[in-house]
């Protein structure tokens, strides 16, 4: 893994977000949805976030962006190019949206009107930040069209969304995010239920996005294989809270987190000969008044009794940059994952036990 961009490590931090905690009420009580999410993202600089479905991946960056519902108690701190987002009103955040701060939406028809061209919906974000002429507006969607490597610009601006194929609509929505030149890039899931080949040339359109903008980007994804090659930093993401944060390199060959080690046994590498893959047994936990103890003990091949008894704080190692929270990360380095997780062709579990009950 190499950084993205060389100047990833330098330069200003254009986002700070901390202490992020975002809460909501039901009739079953208080879902804990994110808890206290601290993390700073640099111009240049691609952070991907990572986890499982219902970690707080997407909520984190909907609470950043101000698009939570009225219900939602957000509390904490997010500041962009250091003012204050949390403590701003709406009026303040739709000058911020689509100038400073973009976002990319997993589905793309959630961003695109059905009875608008293609053209006419990117040319109308351009002018509600600049003031130019619909005829200038109208020839920088084509040229935005062409950068995100789509086939006659001219041609599919004149189109509706219905008319693009899934991808294509993908890489409209990522050039309607670069069109105001913004300072970050939020990309929620982009490739998901694409094919590998339409998910790398969607990566492609985001590396070309980030490029022509110089934006800082955050990428987020349930799959580790999509941020490979393309993050500086990761941090993933369980039961609402950061449980390992690091550089590329770092998360991905030394991981110190269980959680984390489990992720890249599940996923298919070429650079490693291995015949199985270690999914992590279980399922995620609910988040809905959570009892005490590390969210993944249950899950955790490494968990002792301590595990159940106190949460861990997010710590660093013998590096101070890159944390954990894991009462025993120190017993997870230098280990692969069929050293801890149960490979899927392994022999059936003991009569009366589940998968979540196996500890070693």
């Amino acid at each position: 893994m190499t950084p993205t961009d060389p100047a990833a490590t330098t330069g200003d931090t254009v986002l700070e977000v901390e202490d992020l905690t975002v809460q909501f009420p039901t009739d079953e009580g208080l879902v804990e949805a994110v808890r206290g999410v601290s993390y700073e993202l640099r111009r240049g600089e691609v952070l991907g976030i990572v986890g499982e479905s219902g970690s707080g991946k997407s909520v984190t960056s909907l609470a950043v962006m101000g698009l939570l519902p009225k219900t939602a108690r957000v509390s904490g701190s997010v500041r962009f190019n250091g003012t204050e987002l949390l403590e701003s009103g709406d009026k303040e955040l739709s000058r911020v949206r689509g100038r400073g701060i973009s976002m990319v939406f997993q589905d793309p028809m959630t961003s695109l009107n059905p009875v608008y061209t293609i053209g006419d919906q990117i040319a109308e974000t351009i002018l509600v930040h600049n003031d130019i002429t619909k005829q200038a507006a109208r020839k920088q969607a084509v040229e935005l069209l062409e950068t995100v490597h789509i086939p006659n610009p001219e041609q599919r601006a004149k189109a509706y969304p219905h008319e693009l194929s899934g991808g294509m609509r993908q890489r409209v929505v990522i050039a309607i995010a670069m069109a105001n030149q913004p300072d970050v890039i939020i990309a929620d899931e982009p490739t998901t239920a694409l094919d590998v080949t339409v998910q790398a040339q969607i990566l492609e359109a985001l590396r070309t996005a980030q490029k022509e903008t110089g934006a800082a980007m955050i990428l987020i994804t349930h799959d580790l294989g999509v941020i490979a090659g393309q993050a500086d930093r990761v941090m993933v993401m369980y039961a609402g809270k950061p449980v390992e944060k690091g550089t590329a390199d770092e998360v991905f060959y030394t991981p110190r987190m269980p959680y984390t080690l489990g992720l890249l046994g599940s996923l298919p590498r070429l650079d490693i000969k291995t015949d199985r893959l270690t999914p992590i047994a279980g399922s995620p936990p609910s988040v809905i008044n959570m009892p005490p103890g590390c969210p993944f003990s249950p899950r955790c091949p490494l968990a002792e009794d301590i595990c159940d008894q106190e949460e861990p704080p997010l710590e660093p190692g013998s590096n101070p940059e890159h944390l954990a929270a894991c009462h025993f990360s120190y017993r997870v380095e230098g280990h692969e994952p069929t050293d801890l997780f149960r490979p899927v062709a392994d022999d059936p579990l003991p009569a009366g036990a589940t998968e979540g009950e196996v500890r070693e």
